[in-house]
């Protein structure tokens, strides 16, 4: 799905000049010459908002301020007022950047793919346990050891998790298993020695060290 850009400006030669560059870049494009029609714009959600300042009636700054508590995505000045002061109001109202009048397309493109990244990157952002130079990653049920991923089973990436999250902590196979398996598993705790033989294979393999410790006896920890 395209992403969607509102371009807030009073000067319509102007919203049309970024609106047509921003289609040209292949996103959707929605225009407003005041903050009062960009209101009205705002129930379909841009992804990213330029918001020119020095506009009549309510100026850039009181729109941002009237919006950010509803408006979560980026939103980018567009200002020929460049004091120091006009910074702070625009940034403590909620503003990310500002982009100073007269400006390059070329630069605008690059500022505006900058703020949309970093926005995709949050709203992905994932929960990782680590250890080491293994990272697991809880999102996406993937583990990795210096960017190179490490193929698991489900059941293996559950252990391992399991086992991470816990690192130092010994258990015996049964509790390993009521604990991973569940109680209502059908099964026996035999199981668990193969899953932890199977895990140490692939971890020595891609990493070249053993994570889990056998506590003879007793059971198994993780050494971070």
């Amino acid at each position: 799905m395209r992403q969607k850009i509102l371009v807030v400006d009073d000067e319509t030669m102007m919203t049309e000049l970024l609106c047509d560059h921003l289609r040209d870049e292949g996103y959707v494009a929605l225009a407003a010459n005041s903050a009062g029609e960009a209101l009205k714009l705002l129930p379909q959600e841009p992804d990213l908002i330029l918001l020119d300042i020095n506009m009549p009636g309510m100026d850039g700054l009181a729109f941002l301020k009237s919006i950010r508590q509803h408006v979560s995505c980026p939103i980018l000045f567009l200002t020929a007022r460049i004091t120091e002061q006009d910074k702070v109001n625009g940034l403590s109202y909620g503003g990310d950047d500002y982009i100073t009048k007269p400006f390059s397309l070329k630069e605008l493109s690059a500022r505006v793919a900058a703020h949309l990244r970093r926005e995709e990157r949050q709203s992905r952002r994932s929960s990782v346990l680590t250890s080491g130079e293994l990272l697991v990653n809880l999102t996406q049920r993937r583990i990795f050891y210096r960017d190179q991923e490490i193929e698991v089973s489900k059941r293996e990436f559950d252990l391992i998790e399991f086992l991470v999250a816990n690192a130092g902590v010994v258990f015996d196979r049964e509790r390993i298993y009521e604990l991973v398996w569940g109680y209502d598993a059908e099964g026996n705790a035999d199981v668990v020695k193969e899953h932890i033989r199977k895990i140490r294979a692939k971890l020595t393999g891609a990493c070249g060290h053993d994570y889990i410790e056998t506590v003879w006896g007793v059971g198994y920890k993780w050494n971070r």
